[in-house]
């Protein structure tokens, strides 16, 4: 039985392959990567394996009966590398496709919601059986700002009032890890999200109290911070994705409160302040 971990040496698929090889034998598991050179730290069999080359795939997943599907970090082309994964899976005879989708895919205000929920929707229309990891924001999305912020005295952004319910990359590797590592989760759609939430001016306080500098959250409309962001360099259409995104966390659509992360991998999700400690 061999499990397929896509996006491997990526920031998730590395995480997942860690937590995998405390729960199953190494040479069950396969990366499933761009370059397999830079997979040999894995210490696990790698193979060649470009979302954007449908050709290949399928010799790729010859021998592979359970799959990761880690989503494209492309946004904008997803639907359609996702598609041809799916196509090569169903040919190389997957019998089960694991897929890391958005919390609340199929209803979010998020811009990157509907790449994922096109994904789902193609899950379901190959008759592969499938569960969907639904993960919610990843704790670095934010603490990975902390420089620029302490840097510039304040954190900005378009979240208001918006709890954020998130956990580091990590804890979702985990629940992947556990999924493919366990019977029973087959036909599953998981919400995932942090135990617990907090708004962007909680999160500047965490970090004004683990630095000693007073670090206040400056709250702008989406337009206006998606011009600061092009004007400190990010360009122009991500600019306006991320601001975007905390519009949406305005609108609550990184707020989870049923804990099905922690009972997933059987403790709590990691804090909020271990995650900014961490990244100070």
């Amino acid at each position: 039985m061999k499990t397929g971990i896509t996006g491997a040496t990526g920031q998730l698929g590395r995480l997942v392959v860690e937590k995998l090889k405390g729960k199953v034998n190494n040479d069950t598991l396969v990366a499933l990567v761009r370059s397999p050179e830079k997979a040999s730290s894995l210490g696990i069999e790698a193979r060649a394996f470009d979302y954007t080359r449908p050709d290949t795939l399928a010799e790729a997943l010859k021998g592979i009966d359970h799959l990761l599907l880690i989503s494209s970090n492309e946004v904008g082309q997803r639907r359609a590398q996702h598609e041809n994964v799916i196509n090569a899976a169903r040919e190389a005879g997957v019998k089960w496709i694991v897929y890391t989708s958005l919390l609340y895919a199929d209803r979010s205000s998020l811009s990157l919601a509907k790449e994922h929920a096109d994904t789902e929707q193609l899950l379901k229309e190959s008759g592969i059986p499938h569960t969907i990891l639904r993960n919610g924001w990843y704790t670095e999305n934010y603490t990975g700002s902390i420089d620029g912020a302490l840097q510039a005295g304040a954190f900005i952004g378009s979240a208001g009032e918006g709890k954020i319910s998130s956990a580091p990359r990590e804890d979702y590797a985990e629940a992947a890890a556990v999924v493919l590592s366990e019977e029973g989760h087959v036909g599953k759609v998981y919400e995932l999200a942090g135990d617990t939430s907090y708004t962007l001016k909680e999160l500047a306080a965490e970090v004004s109290k683990q630095t000693g500098k007073e670090i206040p959250y400056n709250n702008l409309p989406e337009g206006e911070y998606a011009k600061v962001l092009a004007s400190a360099g990010v360009p122009e259409e991500f600019a306006h994705a991320i601001a975007q995104w905390d519009a949406g966390a305005s609108n609550n659509d990184l707020f989870n409160d049923e804990r099905v992360l922690s009972k997933l991998i059987g403790r709590p999700t990691t804090p909020l302040s271990d995650t900014v400690k961490r990244a100070i």
